[in-house]
């Protein structure tokens, strides 16, 4: 509907409705240390056509915990992460395919339908401690692997970047 078609009281609530969205479109600046960019197919940005996220800005979006063993290390661990999910919230992703983009260019394609499960998360913290990239991070996409037996294989091992830097959504 065009602006020249709306009542005088339809007109402001048109305009301030804007003003939230375009508001909305836009995500605070990292102050930090960039660790993870994202680009492609999203809505909120903060440097260019990317958004672009140091660790607090991760943290703020709020960690959960996955306790769970990989064929990396030994035991079980305690994984805390952004559930992967709300940080495509966050940016908006309307994709299909999530591109994952390590430090050493090793590249993962998962689907967005992986993300619909909140224990995949972008893994900040082992057993509590934030992760360097001597060990993996500073970000390892970790799934539930013990969950659900259809996790440990070939399949989900291969979507479980780590020292992930960038997310592409296709």
């Amino acid at each position: 509907m065009s602006a020249s078609c709306l009542s005088p009281l339809n007109t402001a609530a048109f305009l301030f409705a804007s003003v939230l969205t375009a508001g909305a479109c836009e995500l605070s600046a990292p102050t930090g240390d960039v660790i993870l960019t994202v680009s492609g197919r999203i809505e909120h940005t903060n440097v260019g056509n990317t958004a672009q996220f140091d660790r607090g800005m991760l943290e703020a979006l709020g960690l959960v915990d996955v306790t769970t063993s990989t064929p990396w290390r030994e035991g079980v661990m305690t994984f805390s992460g952004v559930p992967f999910e709300e940080l495509l919230r966050e940016v908006g992703a309307y994709g299909e395919t999530i591109t994952t983009v390590a430090l050493d260019s090793y590249q993962s394609d998962i689907p967005v339908s992986d993300t619909r499960d909140r224990s995949v998360i972008l893994a900040l913290k082992l057993n509590g401690v934030d992760m360097e990239v001597r060990d993996k991070g500073p970000i390892f996409i970790i799934y539930p692997y013990d969950s659900w037996p259809g996790y440990q294989s070939q399949t989900y091992y291969s979507r479980s970047t780590w020292q992930l830097t960038r997310i592409i959504i296709k």
